[in-house]
């Protein structure tokens, strides 16, 4: 089992909703310090003065980074290891919700998280992780495994994710590397409401509207978090999660792992 005692982590798109939750949640473990990066600075900052003022002062640390853009969220992962010395989980949580903008949707979700994932991959876990394994954790969804008639963009973003995920933690990386690599796919989750501007049109909404109709009622943020940990401590590389309704998580099986 990975302990997270003693580690250091870093939480893309972590100043609110599930990636704010998961540092909580590995900070109450016993995490030595989180780096949380966001585009939103006034949160950021607020969260990090509140988990250090719960935790202990310099537990958490705030950087503004937009992921999108790899110099910056390199420059994050190499601030980070000069503060802590080390690191061994990288969560990319990072997400925008805007269809119509599907250049910054594409470019946020899946591109921040290609960015998060192969900078910690080949240049920063397996130098400067504390153990013998560190852990990615890429935040996917469950649009990105089954048809999601509202959301095509987001759905097509998180499905890279997976493949993403799977690929990067098969077995012939994780031999070299002793990297795992994991994806974690939530279902619809409590966090901010949905404005019909979020849509590539009124059909789009007419769609959500109608899903959201005859769907259970979202799930708590703590159950992704609680699930996340739980995941991190014993999840094999290249598994993909299903995290719904409040329930435990389930692993995903696909054809070619039967």
């Amino acid at each position: 089992m990975y302990v997270v005692t003693g580690k250091v982590a870093l939480i893309t798109g972590g100043a609110r909703g599930i990636g704010a939750a998961i540092a909580r949640e590995l900070l109450k473990a016993g995490l030595k310090g989180v780096v949380i990066i966001d585009i939103n600075e006034e949160e950021g900052l607020h969260l990090v003065d509140e988990f250090n003022n719960e935790f202990g002062q310099g537990k958490a640390l705030f950087l503004k980074t937009d992921v999108s853009l790899r110099q910056e969220l390199d420059d994050a992962l190499r601030r980070t290891v000069e503060v802590y010395y080390n690191l061994d989980i990288v969560i990319n949580n990072a997400v925008v919700s805007g269809e119509r903008d599907w250049e910054r949707n594409i470019a946020v979700n899946l591109i921040g998280t290609i960015n998060g994932a192969v900078l910690a991959h080949e240049k920063y876990l397996e130098k400067y992780r504390s153990g013998e394994e560190a852990v990615i954790i890429n935040i996917s969804s469950v649009a990105g495994l089954y048809p999601c008639a509202p959301f095509p963009i987001y759905a097509t973003a998180k499905s890279g994710i997976i493949g993403l995920t799977r690929t990067l933690g098969c077995t012939p990386h994780y031999t070299r590397t002793k990297i795992k690599v994991i994806a974690v796919c939530p279902g619809a989750t409590d966090t901010l409401s949905v404005s019909p501007i979020n849509f590539l049109g009124p059909a789009y909404f007419d769609l959500y509207d109608d899903l959201r109709k005859c769907t259970p009622p979202p799930q708590r943020v703590s159950s992704v978090s609680k699930a996340v940990l739980q995941i991190i401590e014993g999840g094999e590389s290249g598994s993909v999660w299903v995290v719904a309704q409040n329930k435990e998580p389930s692993v995903v099986k696909f054809l070619d792992s039967e």
